[in-house]
């Protein structure tokens, strides 16, 4: 005997809505990422703590508990921990003289792009930098790839400052018979006041800083334009 359709058990009847698509994990916070994603989240977690405490202070064990990771993560990924320093301070640095690059590309002369450059080296925030850059210095005794980096940086600060310079020539709001030695110059004093503002011996404010700095480029640049 056929049964009808009405003898048949009903079929069970779908009353929610359609799983919703899932959603892509984010690179941080996969369980498992690619080897170039997983070294640059334990060096971005390096920076800060190399700013606050120094790189001398900074362990294996402290990057790897800000990097949310285990310590056998980051000697998997890195040789040493000095490794793991080095890249950070690299990080760091070129980081902060892109930012100043970008603020003196906006200023409208030479002259006033040598006083966003001062304006930005010493200010309430750059103490930390500060004590990065000198670990950055330190670094290189130890490691001479390292220290050609270094020398890569200065080499770029300083055409930084001398373009700055010429551009002020062009313009012809500033004047210089060496724009070369006065980039050397602009630079090694700013490295001094900072080491000092550092160290307080004797005490220094950012805005004395700035001053000696402000007077380098009008004895130097801007003093030319007054004979």
């Amino acid at each position: 005997m056929t049964s009808s359709a009405a003898d048949r058990p009903e079929s069970p009847v779908r009353t929610g809505r359609p799983k919703a698509p899932r959603r892509a994990v984010a690179a941080s916070a996969r369980t498992r990422q690619p080897t170039e994603v997983r070294r640059r989240l334990i060096v971005e977690a390096a920076v800060p703590l190399i700013v606050e405490r120094g790189s001398a202070a900074v362990g294996v064990r402290d990057v790897a508990a800000a990097a949310g990771v285990s310590v056998g993560t980051v000697t998997y990924h890195f040789e040493s921990v000095q490794e793991v320093l080095s890249e950070a301070m690299v990080l760091h640095i070129e980081r902060y003289y892109a930012a100043l690059s970008e603020a003196a590309a906006r200023a409208t002369s030479g002259a006033e792009g040598l006083r966003l450059l001062i304006d930005a080296l010493f200010t309430d925030d750059t103490d930390r930098h500060w004590r990065m850059w000198f670990d950055y210095w330190h670094a290189g005794d130890r490691d001479q790839a390292f220290a050609r980096g270094q020398a890569e940086r200065y080499e770029s600060w300083h055409g930084e400052i001398r373009a700055l310079v010429e551009r002020g020539l062009a313009k012809g709001d500033l004047r210089c018979a060496d724009p070369a030695g006065f980039a050397v110059r602009f630079a090694a004093l700013a490295d001094g006041l900072a080491l000092q503002r550092l160290r307080q011996a004797p005490p220094l404010t950012t805005e004395t800083a700035r001053r000696h700095l402000y007077r380098l480029v009008e004895v130097e640049l801007e003093a030319a334009t007054k004979g």
